[in-house]
């Protein structure tokens, strides 16, 4: 108790200049800084949901507890905030047009029996999270760098972004109906301008730095309310304390562990995400360490612990029924500017969104979004997605003249966009009984086929090249 009275008492002088991993804040602070991770936490985690139909509430909920339990898996040693993950929203969609076809077309706002497919596809991703987390813990990080290379990891996050292309093009406009179609286009593109411009000259602004997708969202939707395109009428029905939709996987559908396997393989994007994001964080925490005087934390050597962590919070959305998660970087980046790297803090977050989770007026309200305006913020976030592919590649200095990395991502890339594009309903003809009776979905096929070219370079060594 004397070592965190240590900690807290600089605070009440004045002289407090961040927090640790394993400090406790006073509960001033702890409140309002975990209110401020909940708020750039919640745009992008209810615009998932959106997207793929599932309850916002839950989702809420969901992100909250699988937080904490993140953390407590960690030992509150990695400072991260998960909330839903835009890579898994191509092959969900996938899902939910197979499966609950009239709800996920029609202007429902939840579709269950989607849901319950998907969640089987969520606690398999975990399943893989948490091995390769134990490989890495027993083998090192050499060795998942050697079966997910950046050529691979890189290529699948562009495969994704722009597979997402339909989705965001058809909220934007493209399914809406002829007569409304012109207004459509006309709020998706003021709220992508506007979002674009938020992004770009707040940055470094604090916390409204933080937040542009949300006040993008914002002021999309003022926008859209003139040109009719918000109804209000379920968020005066709703009632103010509401219990979250939980639903259970479903595993006995026979049919769900082949699209199980479809989602769980989108893990491959979000690894180096992940190990990405610890990385950043260790450098933060180290430096700030140094400045108070105390032990570098050296989280970055607890990549095998932090990816077991990431499986433990798709175990908690999984069996909820929320959206599949990810740690976030927005929180991450949040936490650098507030100098504040508490786990209390971020548990005081997920505390509050299972809270808001209850709030049935909130989730009604949430889900009057125009589809106008998230496709608007759609076109920019999921290009986003692909153009990190693009930076994860230079950042990891990949020899593009080297035939080999050509050749690794050039199968994914055109079978991945290009079957999407070209191939019906987006499967590859190859029907595996029990697994993909069907069909293998392009992005998985993509997946797959590069991780087999590369393992023939690994088995069958080729010269290395130098960069031209």
């Amino acid at each position: 108790m004397a070592k965190q009275q240590k900690k807290i008492i600089p605070a009440a002088q004045g002289k407090l200049i961040g927090f640790l991993p394993d400090d406790t804040p006073p509960i001033g602070a702890m409140l309002s800084l975990g209110f401020q991770q909940f708020l750039t936490m919640f745009p992008a985690t209810v615009l998932v949901a959106i997207l793929t139909k599932f309850d916002v509430g839950i989702t809420l909920l969901a992100s909250g507890l699988g937080t904490i339990v993140a953390l407590l898996v960690s030992k509150r040693k990695i400072p991260m905030y998960y909330g839903s993950s835009f890579s898994y929203i191509a092959v969900i969609s996938v899902v939910m047009s197979k499966f609950a076809p009239d709800c996920y077309n029609s202007a429902a706002v939840y579709c269950p029996e989607g849901v319950k497919i998907v969640q089987v596809g969520i606690l398999l991703t975990a399943v893989f999270e948490i091995l390769f987390g134990l490989l890495i813990m027993r083998a090192g990080k050499a060795a998942l760098d050697r079966i997910l290379p950046p050529i691979i990891t890189g290529s699948m996050a562009m495969v994704i972004g722009i597979a997402l292309a339909n989705a965001a093009l058809g909220n934007a406009g493209n399914w809406a109906a002829p007569e409304l179609a012109s207004k459509t286009w006309a709020v998706a593109f003021i709220t992508l301008i506007a979002t674009i411009l938020f992004s770009v000259y707040l940055q470094g602004k604090g916390l409204i730095g933080m937040l542009p997708i949300l006040f993008g969202a914002i002021f999309g939707y003022l926008v859209a309310i003139p040109f009719g395109l918000v109804n209000f009428a379920n968020v005066g029905q709703a009632a103010w304390f509401e219990l979250p939709k939980v639903t259970f996987p479903a595993f006995t559908n026979p049919a769900a562990w082949g699209m199980a396997l479809s989602i769980a393989l989108i893990f491959i994007a979000t690894v180096p995400e992940s190990t990405a994001h610890l990385y950043q964080m260790s450098l933060y925490i180290d430096d700030l360490a140094v400045e108070m005087k105390r032990k570098p934390y050296n989280i970055k050597e607890l990549i095998g612990l932090n990816l077991i962590a990431d499986g433990s919070d798709d175990i908690v959305v999984g069996l909820l029924g929320g959206c599949a998660g990810t740690n976030y970087g927005e929180n991450n980046s949040l936490m650098a500017i507030t100098r504040n790297y508490s786990t209390a803090v971020l548990m005081t977050a997920g505390g509050m969104a299972i809270v808001f989770g209850f709030f049935g007026k909130l989730v009604a309200l949430v889900n009057t979004m125009p589809a106008a305006v998230v496709g608007g913020l759609s076109i920019y976030l999921f290009g986003i997605i692909g153009m990190q592919g693009v930076a994860l590649i230079q950042s990891e200095k990949v020899n593009l003249f080297d035939p080999k990395q050509l050749a690794v991502g050039a199968v994914i890339l055109i079978c991945g966009i290009g079957g999407n594009l070209a191939l019906k309903d987006g499967l590859f003809p190859f029907q595996i009984p029990f697994l993909f009776p069907n069909g293998i979905p392009a992005i998985v096929f993509a997946a797959i086929l590069g991780i087999f070219v590369n393992t023939i370079f690994l088995i069958f060594k080729a010269p290395e090249v130098r960069g031209g």
